[in-house]
């Protein structure tokens, strides 16, 4: 793995559980080592921060939030005394214009000579006034890191130059030690299993799947499997009761008690955003039917691993399940196509690699401070 050669800085509104992998790795690279500034979410978030860095080094900011919803703010105003104290050589910071502290960590680091490095989802249309912060933000970045080949467009198109936007498709998991697994060509008992993981929150549009599985035909009726938790169980346990009552709510299940769900489903769905566990089911070569969400999943997922649902309903669902459900040697050989991906495209140490190139391109092209 590239050496960064330099002590590296790291700044994000929060540590979510799913960061701490890739945190812990990208600060194995980095030989000064590497400080992640990170505050608390709201508490109306349903973000797991619990777990700890190894490591890198936390460092906590001091989070006030402005508005509740898409709508907030957030103020991390011990950002400058962070710096002052980790003096990175280097620093990531998230490239998001409702932080509204970062433009100090920027003036900060570029008055001491340093660069700093974005990575965000990219630059969406939108109205002119937020269109003008965020050009003016991107513009004073010495690089960016887009998630995905649309977000890293979308800065392009912005007016940011493309030789300093890295692809990082967005990774939660390692990159698969051992072979692909062998699933036998036909669905135990003939009856194929479908597997939902996740939070159970309404975004996830988890009754979509439910409705979808009890409008397939009795000879395709799939066991459909929801593991995971959340303020949205009841409401779909109730649904389930009413329109599909052989769907198992096993409740939450983590790290090695979801591999026997993995290891016996056919197909993976989510039908609406999020969705970390889309790639653990591809590293257990398993084909997935997802929401398009914000773009990412199109590093993920296409026409030889699963499906994109262009539309979030219970009838393009069946669709799509009707089309996958009839042929096995088919989803056998996207099952086989999603562990390529993931190992080979879509893995925390290629992500580490990007992150590690982006710092010395900013590192040796500095815009000139």
């Amino acid at each position: 793995m590239t050496l960064i050669p330099l002590r590296l800085g790291l700044q994000q509104r929060v540590l979510p559980e799913y960061r701490v992998s890739l945190f812990d790795t990208l600060a194995d690279t980095c030989r000064d080592g590497l400080g992640v500034f990170a505050g608390e979410p709201q508490p109306i978030e349903a973000v797991d921060t619990s777990a700890k860095l190894v490591r890198a080094v936390r460092f906590h900011a001091n989070n006030m939030h402005v508005f509740r919803g898409r709508g907030y703010f957030c103020l991390q105003p011990n950002i400058v005394q962070w710096l002052n104290e980790w003096q990175p050589d280097a620093l990531i910071v998230e490239a998001n214009t409702r932080y509204l502290s970062t433009p100090s960590a920027v003036e900060w680091m570029h008055r001491h000579r340093r660069p700093v490095i974005g990575w965000g989802l990219g630059a969406p249309e939108s109205n002119l006034v937020e269109s003008t912060l965020r050009s003016r933000f991107l513009k004073s970045l010495d690089a960016i890191i887009a998630y995905s080949r649309t977000g890293a467009e979308q800065y392009a198109a912005a007016g940011n130059d493309p030789e300093r936007v890295f692809v990082a498709a967005n990774a939660v998991t390692f990159r698969p030690k051992g072979p692909a697994p062998i699933r036998v060509p036909a669905f135990k008992g003939g009856q194929p299993c479908i597997l939902f993981v996740g939070r159970l929150q309404e975004r996830k549009r988890v009754e979509i799947l439910l409705q979808a599985c009890a409008a397939l035909p009795p000879e395709i009726a799939p066991r459909l499997v929801i593991v995971g938790d959340g303020p949205d169980r009841a409401r779909l346990e109730d649904i389930a009761l009413k329109v599909y009552p052989n769907a198992e709510f096993t409740g939450a299940k983590h790290g090695g008690q979801l591999d026997v769900y993995y290891q016996t489903a056919d197909i993976f769905v989510l039908p609406g955003t999020g969705g970390l566990a889309i790639q653990q089911a591809m590293a257990h070569g398993l084909p997935v039917i997802v929401g398009e969400a914000d773009g990412t999943q199109g590093e993920l997922v296409s026409t030889l691993n699963g499906w994109l649902l262009e539309q979030a309903d219970a009838q393009a669902l069946t669709r799509v399940l009707l089309d996958a459900l009839y042929d096995v040697p088919r989803l056998r050989s996207m099952g086989l196509e999603s562990f390529r991906i993931v190992a080979e495209e879509v893995n925390i140490e290629h992500m580490v690699e990007v992150f590690a190139s982006a710092v010395e391109f900013a590192v040796s092209h500095p815009r000139g401070y």
